[in-house]
């Protein structure tokens, strides 16, 4: 069953609720207030209600709407885990008033982790339109800014090299079987494990890369054709363990259903590994199509921004656009990395449907440069276009990126990069701590949505 609120004790609205008021900090008194909207609440419910098919009215009494949004925003503010969440709200009583618990039971740890799986990526971006729908009405954007940038937000792996992928897979598989055989009782074969050998020759690999030259790799090489030749007897042998559990009775083969489907992910990510093995490793092949750089998360793309300390970085690319009072009014986490420069009149567009306002400026750094893409953000009626061109010729174009309007639009562009600073740092968009493309935008939308309420609340609070 659910419900959107708690009711209060007495005791706890009148006596220890004026004790800790004092103590609250300002960016929570404003928000306080602006997470009392209905409309961020009952869409909370709704999520809750779909959990189950009669969870409105039957079952136990889950969290409710209003606790669940007011944790989850207080868990990115403070970038925490859900076991430190659970502890620090449990012994604060400033937390506990902040999340309208009071003196109710503060939900567990692994409850929290499954509310925030029931607030998914799509109810996390209506709550983020909603969000900014207040920030308009309270006057805090007006939408005659905006700047927009691109990231790139990790995901939680490893540096990937071919060795490692593969020990990964087939310590996997072997785990896997090794369940499906115990479960089952023993089978037909005995499962055999061979991750000894696997370690050995990812170690040795790992070794032999420090020699170079012609005899270093052809070490290597020779090192290689070892592993994958034990890789590929793993392979088949989850393949024969697949095949046993398809002769169980129907009620059997249910009972295995999960591990049978773990062991036919993890097979084919591990031979798609195999083969972009033997095509850089003995084909010199290292453009190899739809390259996998995890098997825990296939969806990460390798992606080089130019960054001196960084060149390569291995998650998704994330848009982030911005208004007045660091508002950020959109976001977006895609599939498959565009050019820069095939944003910038789509991100006009949807700042102009999200505040009601075309800018008077856009500001974004050169990757964003387009002719023309300048050229139809000039005939929708943006009067100042600050997006650099650092390849042109034109005296022309280079006497207009001197004048005052279009430096000042760029001064006010490198405020994005401090917002995808605060954003990493402080909220955890550094590395992704959810699996998926979906898990992706809900660790990337809370985050954003945390900090869009705290200058919120200090913009109101002023």
């Amino acid at each position: 069953m659910i419900r959107t609120r708690h009711h209060q004790p007495s005791l706890w609205a009148g006596v220890l609720a004026e004790e800790v008021d004092d103590l609250w900090e300002p960016w929570m008194r404003t928000a306080d207030g602006l997470l009392d909207d209905e409309q961020l609440i009952e869409r909370v419910f709704e999520a809750q209600a779909r959990r189950f098919l009669k969870s409105r009215t039957r079952g136990r009494r889950q969290t409710p709407a209003e606790v669940v949004l007011r944790l989850l925003i207080l868990k990115h503010v403070r970038n925490w885990s859900y076991e430190v969440l659970e502890r620090e709200v449990r012994a604060n009583l400033v937390y506990r008033t902040f999340a309208r618990i009071g003196a109710e039971k503060v939900p567990d740890a692994k409850t929290l982790g499954r509310l925030g799986q029931v607030i998914g990526p799509d109810v996390v971006e209506d709550l983020h339109r909603r969000m900014v729908e207040i920030a308009v009405e309270n006057k805090v954007v007006a939408g005659r800014r905006m700047r927009v940038d691109t990231t790139v937000v990790e995901t939680n792996i490893h540096y990937p090299t071919d060795s490692s992928l593969l020990g990964d897979g087939a310590r996997v598989l072997t785990r896997v079987m090794k369940k499906v055989e115990q479960a089952a009782g023993g089978l037909v074969r005995k499962v055999r494990n061979r991750m000894r050998t696997v370690r050995k020759k990812v170690v040795a690999i790992a070794i032999a890369a420090r020699q170079k030259g012609a005899a270093g790799e052809e070490k290597r090489r020779h090192l290689y054709k070892g592993l994958l030749s034990v890789t590929r007897k793993i392979v088949n042998q989850a393949k024969r363990v697949m095949g046993e559990v398809d002769q169980f009775g129907r009620r059997r083969k249910k009972q295995f259903f999960g591990l049978r489907s773990q062991l036919s992910t993890m097979v084919e990510r591990v031979q798609q590994v195999a083969r972009q093995t033997r095509a850089r490793v003995f084909d010199g092949n290292t453009k190899f199509n739809e390259k996998v750089v995890s098997v825990f998360e296939p969806q990460t793309e390798i992606i080089r921004k130019g960054k001196a300390s960084k060149p390569t970085e291995f998650g998704k690319l994330v848009k982030v656009q911005e208004a007045e009072n660091q508002i950020v009014t959109h976001f977006e986490v895609y599939d498959e990395r565009p050019a820069d420069s095939a944003l910038l009149v789509d991100a006009v567009e949807i700042h102009q449907q999200q505040t009601g306002s075309l800018p008077r400026i856009v500001a974004a750094d050169a990757g964003f440069y387009s002719q023309a893409s300048e050229k139809q953000l000039e005939e929708m009626g943006v009067k100042n276009v600050s997006v650099p061109n650092r390849n042109t010729r034109s005296e022309q174009r280079r006497s207009r990126q001197k004048k005052r309007s279009f430096k000042e639009g760029q001064r006010w562009r490198t405020g994005c990069e401090g917002r995808i600073s605060v954003l990493k740092r402080r909220h955890g968009l550094n590395r992704c701590r959810y699996r998926g493309q979906s898990g992706m935008r809900r660790w990337v939308g809370l985050g954003v949505i945390a900090d869009n309420l705290i200058n919120m609340g200090l913009c109101l609070a002023k």
